[in-house]
């Protein structure tokens, strides 16, 4: 008799797991029929999504931070002097992109659910 080592009737349960939770995912659409083009209409707004959001990266990043620095430094940062366009180069493309990732994750939970694939807890 071949006994299994604990390390692979770890990876045997998780893999069942993984099974049970896709049978769950599939069970929980409800009314809603897992079709091609439905599941391209959620492919084709996640990806609208994603364009959107990295437009605006790159525009605060490259744009703000490099191209348009030397006309947005005419202005200078209330309350701490330094020029808008040095701000946006050292600190304002960062903030952006962590306030985009808050922006993504709510706006990919409302398409979820939207299209009924939003993950149970």
């Amino acid at each position: 008799m071949i006994s299994l080592s604990s390390r692979n009737q770890g990876l045997l349960k998780a893999r069942s797991t993984r099974a049970n939770m896709k049978q769950e995912a599939r069970s929980t659409l409800g009314n809603m029929p897992e079709t091609p083009t439905r599941q391209t209409a959620y492919f084709r707004a996640n990806l609208i999504l994603i364009t959107l959001l990295l437009v605006v990266w790159a525009f605060v990043s490259f744009g703000c931070g490099i191209i348009l620095a030397p006309w947005l430094n005419q202005w200078k940062l209330p309350g701490t002097g330094y020029p808008l366009g040095f701000w946006f180069a050292q600190q304002g493309a960062i903030y952006v992109f962590v306030l985009l990732i808050f922006i993504y994750v709510f706006l990919m939970n409302r398409l979820d659910r939207r299209f009924g694939v939003e993950e149970k807890e």
